[in-house]
């Protein structure tokens, strides 16, 4: 067993078992390694995200806390690869994208040797250039987004005039080679597609606001996420658009 493969292992033995712990002796047993073997890959487990913990004391040991972990998910190689081009070409104004290379760790970490390699081979060949979008803007709009919390962002149109608005986060579009923050503007009095890298500053307001229905931001987005379609087949489209602040 390489460690790519033993990591792996120790992941699905203490999950197997949690919450209880295991010992570094049970665990070097097990696997057949030393003990600074084990504690050396535990230590990089959690190092990298995995939520692997020490206790020290008589009943102590390395424990994994279920309720932070998904469970286990088998992958084929297509699968495994199709990921791992979403993940590597998560540029850094894609939403969410500040998890991206953890997850790539994380999964070259749940395949076998030769799927972990062709993961690794591909990531490396797909490049992304940086994208205008603030990271700190972005990242305001994420959890604006996660919390339901209401927005105050300055925002330029496409001539760069800047206005003020108060906003009702409502989710993430892509569209046209863009992401865009569709949201309920209290200016306008309907919904509106801000683009993610034309809004200049974000502050997040104590408010939470009640969801609206898709519908309600985009009428003519909403009868078409109705039916089977993908994000490419939306972003490959013109029409509807997000409409213009």
């Amino acid at each position: 067993m390489n460690r790519t493969e033993r990591l792996y292992a120790l992941v699905e033995e203490l999950r197997a078992i949690a919450p209880r712990p295991r010992t570094v002796g049970w665990l070097a047993t097990r696997f057949e390694v030393s003990g600074r073997t084990v504690q050396r890959d535990l230590q990089a487990l959690m190092e990298s995200g995995v939520p692997v913990r020490c206790e020290a004391g008589r009943r102590g040991g390395w424990f994994i806390d279920p309720g932070m972990t998904l469970p286990p998910v088998n992958l084929t190689s297509e699968e495994a690869l199709a990921v791992a081009a979403a993940l590597a070409g998560a540029e850094s104004s894609t939403p969410f994208s500040s998890g991206a290379r953890g997850a790539m760790r994380k999964l070259a970490a749940a395949l076998s040797a030769d799927a972990a390699s062709s993961v690794r081979d591909l990531a490396s060949r797909i490049h992304v250039l940086p994208g205008r979008t603030s990271a700190g803007v972005l990242r305001t709009v994420e959890l604006a987004v996660l919390e339901r919390r209401l927005l105050r962002i300055r925002y330029a149109d496409a001539a760069g005039c800047e206005s003020s608005r108060l906003v009702e986060p409502g989710g993430l579009l892509c569209a046209e080679g863009g992401w865009y923050l569709l949201a309920w503007c209290r200016l306008r009095e309907a919904g509106r597609g801000f683009r993610l890298d034309r809004i200049r500053a974000a502050e997040p307001l104590d408010e939470r606001c009640e969801p609206r229905p898709l519908s309600m931001l985009d009428q003519g987005l909403a009868g078409r996420v109705g039916s089977p379609v993908s994000l490419s087949s939306l972003a490959g489209e013109r029409s509807p658009s997000p409409p213009l602040p």
